[in-house]
C-alpha cells in the first residue's frame, strides 16, 4: 500500500505528465462518453482522491450496501469486473477495464447495494470520487458538477440500453429452442 499518498499528482509510474493531467486526459476520452472538456476533467480530478489496490484485492462487492457512495476512474492497471453466478457457481466475468475506465458510477447518483464486484487483476491505481465530494462540486462548480452526472447518467442508460438488447436476444434464443422443442417432441 501506499497511504502517503494523498494526491492524484503523487501516483507513481506516470513520468509523462502528472498523476492528476493524466487522469483528466483519460475522464474527457472521446472513449469515455461523458462528454468534459480537458478543463472540466482537470476541475472534477481536483475533487478525487488516489487510490491503490493491490493485486487480487477485490475493492467493490456486489450486494454491498456500506461505502458504496463512490466511483473509481482506473489511472493504472487493469480490474476485472464479476456478477455472482448461482450458489454454486463460479462467478461471471462482465468484462476487464483497463485506464481510462469508470467503475461504481451508480453508486453516486443512488444508494443501492453494488450491482457487481471488481477486482485487481493487476496493481491498480484509481482517482475516487465519493457523493460527498460531487455534492461539493455542486455547490462550487455546478456547471461542471451538472456535465458530469449528465454524462454519468449516459453512461448508466447506455448500459441499460445494452443489458436490453441482451436480454431481446436471449428471449428470442429462448422461444427459438422452445419451438425446435416442440417440433421435435414425440408426445406434441
Amino acid at each position: 500500500m501506499h497511504p502517503s499518498i494523498q494526491s492524484i499528482d503523487q501516483i507513481p509510474g506516470l513520468s509523462e505528465k502528472s498523476g492528476a493531467e493524466h487522469a483528466a486526459q483519460l475522464l474527457s476520452s472521446p472513449d469515455q462518453a461523458i462528454g468534459l472538456t480537458v478543463e472540466e476533467a482537470r476541475i472534477v480530478v481536483r475533487y478525487m482522491k488516489p487510490r491503490f489496490f493491490p493485486a487480487q484485492t477485490t475493492f467493490i462487492r456486489e450486494g454491498d450496501t456500506g461505502d458504496n457512495g463512490f466511483m473509481a476512474l482506473v489511472v493504472e492497471g487493469d480490474v476485472v469486473v464479476e456478477r455472482l453466478g448461482g450458489p454454486n457457481e463460479a462467478p461471471i466475468t462482465v468484462k476487464v477495464l483497463g485506464p481510462g475506465a469508470l467503475i461504481g458510477e451508480m453508486g453516486l447518483v443512488d444508494k443501492e447495494p453494488r450491482s457487481a464486484s471488481c477486482t485487481a487483476s493487476t496493481d491498480v491505481w484509481c482517482a475516487i470520487l465519493t457523493r460527498q465530494a460531487v455534492e461539493h462540486m455542486i455547490t462550487r462548480d455546478s456547471m461542471v458538477a451538472a456535465r458530469l452526472l449528465l454524462g454519468v447518467s449516459a453512461n448508466i442508460a447506455e448500459r441499460l440500453r445494452d443489458t436490453n438488447r441482451q436480454l431481446k436476444l436471449y428471449a428470442r434464443l429462448a422461444g427459438a429452442m422452445r419451438e425446435e422443442l416442440l417440433h421435435n417432441d414425440p408426445y406434441g
